[in-house]
């Protein structure tokens, strides 16, 4: 059996959204909680402010996974946002662009296998810029040598300034400053992949649980990405 797996929703997600992702999880014997967020929880962080809060919730749900499964460490998916705030979560600088010198958690020590399925790794968009700055700047790339990253994109649709993909185009646009270019509707390839990864990108694939088509959580996609994760 695979080591325990605790998911951590995207931005302004909840939970309740990724049932269907944590079942096809447990299904495939891989043991898996999800971090019991609810989309008010996320208010606290409009706005680019402090996700301390969020992070707060994530390190109770990981350290609950410990004791409940009797193991040293787990496996973490972060979805979309859940990515690159899971990247904070692992570090050992003071998360103190909000003026809290105290948000250190040193999460890698209970992290074996980081996986970020459609996360935006770099963004132009002002209001979120700050955080991922912070992220980029303190914790480059596959950044901890104890830590197996693999950086998950999609690549369903084009950016185009036209009817069907004027959403994806301007999210890409963004996010890495170019619209014309492929991506899962939300996140360009470009920004979802990592330097020193497991870097993937799966065709067809759309950003959210909530999309039409398959997604990142889908069961057949699953098995595209499952071989990572860590026993």
């Amino acid at each position: 059996m695979s080591l325990p797996t605790v998911i951590l929703p995207g931005f302004f997600a909840s939970s309740k959204e990724y049932d269907d992702f944590q079942t096809n999880l447990n299904q495939l014997n891989i043991p898996t909680v999800t971090v019991p967020l609810r989309k008010r929880d996320w208010l606290a962080t409009v706005g680019g402010r402090s996700v301390v809060p969020i992070i707060q919730q994530l390190d109770r749900t990981v350290k609950n996974a410990l004791n409940k499964f009797q193991v040293s460490r787990v496996n973490l998916i972060g979805h979309s946002a859940g990515g690159w705030i899971a990247r904070i979560y692992l570090g050992e600088f003071p998360y103190d662009i909000h003026g809290d010198r105290n948000a250190i958690w040193n999460g890698r020590d209970r992290v074996n296998t980081l996986v970020t399925l459609g996360t935006p790794h770099v963004s132009k968009e002002r209001w979120t810029k700050r955080n991922l700055d912070f992220v980029k700047n303190n914790y480059p790339g596959a950044f901890y040598e104890d830590v197996n990253y693999v950086c998950v994109a999609g690549k369903a649709i084009y950016g185009k300034r036209q009817l069907g993909s004027w959403l994806a185009y301007n999210s890409y646009q963004l996010t890495c400053g170019t619209g014309n270019c492929w991506g899962d509707g939300i996140t360009p390839v470009v920004a979802a992949h990592l330097e020193g990864a497991n870097n993937i990108t799966l065709e067809n694939v759309r950003h959210s649980p909530a999309a039409s088509g398959i997604w990142y959580g889908s069961r057949e996609i699953i098995k595209s990405w499952i071989c990572y994760l860590s026993n």
